[in-house]
């Protein structure tokens, strides 16, 4: 498994584009600077953002003899708790303050500048459209109301207007009133001024330079968005300082049109944006080669390598990628070459990197996108370790291949592909032999809806072809998404449809009681009998989503009912929770399972709940 975090250590061969981020940053030479890492979620900015921080963290020291001093900011922690616009000041106050004790110089000039953070926080009422009015940003607090009330103003004046314009007058001074006090001479403009000329003499006497590095900032809400650009705003500009900010253009532009929501000129939106991102860089896009590569290191950084030949074969891969342009290739044999001892199991994962690459860089659910390879391999894992622990043989590459078409094919073919596998005696999709040997042949395949899709002629040719395999095993570790229908049992279309709605979103049920008591009663233990594995995954008997399941089945089908009864009778005493007595209640076979319980180690609440239940009449009779 793999876990969702930013790494410093280049599996994407990214740090060509994060020491181009740095020099950029040394090239400025004191000059402000803010650059803009864009890209869509999951890709890798994160990732780009730790490593830009290596590469100039590794750097000498500029000329003058100035060191980089960091800030990690993310704004998307903040939100829903802090303003981000005051939480980014905080952090940048905090990290001036730490570095003056360090250094034991420039100690007062940062107190004053945590004074002003502290006192423009206090002053929040006002401060942000303070700040916007002092920056040339809009207001949108309260003054901006009053802001609001004067540009109507220049249109008439009616007695409503003037009525509104006298109570937000009153409210702003009563709010400002108690925070400004008791230095009258003291605003949030000079304030801010004031800070800004702190700043840079801070910086100054420190001898750094300060580089602030923001992410996750297209996951934030707009008016969260909003709020940090207004503070990265208030230091930008500013000497010996730079910022470098992850985040999807895209979502940063829309965040921008909703804080000018009305303002229907796009020009705004795009002059904002470039005032704030003076070099924008992009992620870049990935190829086969990278996808084949980053899949590789995946799986050799979880082997049982030693962590110097990973991090041996780590480099080589990556001095291979820059390389690409040039034809050479990152393939199962290059990364081979970089060490003479690869274990089997390794060499098989290898393979299926290979393999899968193609697809995984083309196919439309995934393209290349690093976050959502690494869940797909996760999900491989899990399904692997299933088939290990209740021994069931599977061969990892024909499990990835229909965990493939299971996350990025047509459900409806993917529902034909299990239903022609559970058919087949053997457990073998013997339709796709034709399908695969002209797929394979690069002849014209004319496939009928739900299989008329590039991905599918793309699917058809990767390795191992599927026509002659039995895919029982595969199927039984992936039921928890598709259930597996042996021939003894089969479903007929509707039944099915039905079964995979019941699993997949067992909390609608109720809703589909018509359409279930149409099904045959054989079909309804089956369905029963699927439902009841998947229960048996639950560690707390309350109302599970599953239980809706079940007690729609039993309701459309009463002797199932039984199956249900005898199911919650078996599961252990500490399992069961008081709210399952009122969901089961009046059911016809309830009485008999309460007295199972009572009679049993259930915990004490829920005896007493089964009394008061009875006691009310609730309880149907056996």
């Amino acid at each position: 498994m793999w876990a969702d975090n930013e790494t410093a250590r280049d599996f994407l061969n990214f740090s060509g584009v994060a020491d181009t981020v740095a020099e950029i940053i040394v090239q400025a030479r004191g000059r402000p600077i803010s650059i803009g890492v864009s890209g869509a979620w999951g890709i890798g900015k994160s990732s780009l953002i730790k490593l830009t921080q290596s590469s100039l963290a590794a750097r000498p020291a500029e000329a003058d003899g100035r060191e980089f001093v960091f800030v990690e900011f993310n704004a998307w922690l903040y939100q829903g708790y802090d303003d981000a616009r005051a939480a980014l000041m905080d952090v940048i106050a905090a990290k001036l303050q730490a570095e003056a004790e360090k250094r034991e110089t420039a100690v007062d000039k940062v107190a004053s500048i945590v004074r002003r953070v502290r006192w423009l926080r206090g002053a929040k009422i006002v401060a942000g459209d303070a700040a916007a009015l002092a920056l040339g940003l809009p207001p949108v607090g309260m003054l901006g109301g009053l802001f609001g009330l004067g540009k109507r103003a220049l249109d008439g004046v009616d007695e409503g207007e003037l009525d509104d314009a006298q109570k937000k007058a009153k409210e702003a001074a009563e709010a400002a009133g108690g925070l400004l006090a008791p230095k009258a001479e003291t605003s949030p403009p000079k304030e801010i001024q004031a800070l800004r000329e702190s700043f840079e003499e801070a910086l100054e006497e420190l001898g750094v330079t300060l580089v602030v590095l923001i992410d996750d900032l297209d996951r934030c809400l707009p008016p969260t968005t909003i709020s940090t650009l207004e503070a990265i705003r208030l230091f930008l500009f500013l000497k010996h300082t730079a910022f470098v900010i992850a985040a999807d253009n895209e979502m940063i532009k829309h965040a921008v049109r909703k804080h000018f929501e009305g303002v229907s000129d796009d020009l705004l939106v795009t002059n904002y944006f470039d005032k704030l991102i003076q070099v924008p860089i992009r992620v870049p896009a990935l190829g086969t080669q990278e996808v084949r590569a980053y899949m590789m290191l995946l799986f050799v950084e979880n082997s049982d390598l030693r962590d110097e030949v990973k991090e041996t074969i780590r480099a080589g891969v990556c001095q291979q990628l820059r390389q690409t342009w040039q034809g050479k290739r990152v393939d199962r044999a290059f990364v081979q070459s970089l060490h003479d001892a690869f274990p089997d199991e390794l060499v098989g994962k290898l393979d299926t990197a290979d393999r899968l690459a193609p697809l995984m860089t083309t196919a439309s659910g995934i393209l290349g996108n690093p976050r959502l390879i690494k869940r797909f391999l996760n999900a491989l894992a899990i399904r692997m370790t299933i088939s290990k622990a209740q021994g069931v043989g599977v061969d990892e590459a024909v499990l990835a291949k229909l965990l493939l078409f299971e996350r990025l094919g047509d459900p409806k073919a993917y529902a034909e592909l299990i239903a022609a596998a559970s058919a087949n005696d053997s457990g073998k999709p013997a339709f796709l032999a034709e399908w695969e040997a002209k797929a394979v042949a690069g002849a014209e395949l004319k496939l009928q809806a739900p299989w008329d899709d590039p991905f599918v002629t793309e699917w058809l040719t990767l390795p191992p072809a599927l026509a002659d395999v039995d895919l029982r095993g595969a199927l039984y570790v992936s039921r928890e998404h598709a259930p597996l229908v042996t021939p003894e049992d089969r479903l007929s279309s509707e039944a099915a449809d039905l079964l995979s709605a019941l699993l997949e979103h067992p909390d609608m049920a109720a809703a589909l009681g018509d359409r279930l008591a149409k099904v045959a009663r054989a079909e309804t233990t089956v369905m029963m009998d699927r439902l009841l594995d998947r229960a048996r995954q639950e560690q707390a008997w309350g109302v599970p989503p599953i239980l809706e399941a079940c007690l729609a089945i039993a309701e459309a089908d009463p002797a199932q009912g039984a199956r249900l009864a005898a199911f919650l009778r078996e599961r252990p005493p500490a399992q069961i929770e008081p709210n399952i007595v009122p969901k089961i209640g009046d059911r016809p076979w309830a009485a008999g399972v309460f007295q199972a319980w009572e009679r049993g180690e259930v915990s004490r609440p829920v005896k007493a709940a089964i009394k008061k239940r009875r006691e009310s009449g609730n309880v149907a009779v056996q």
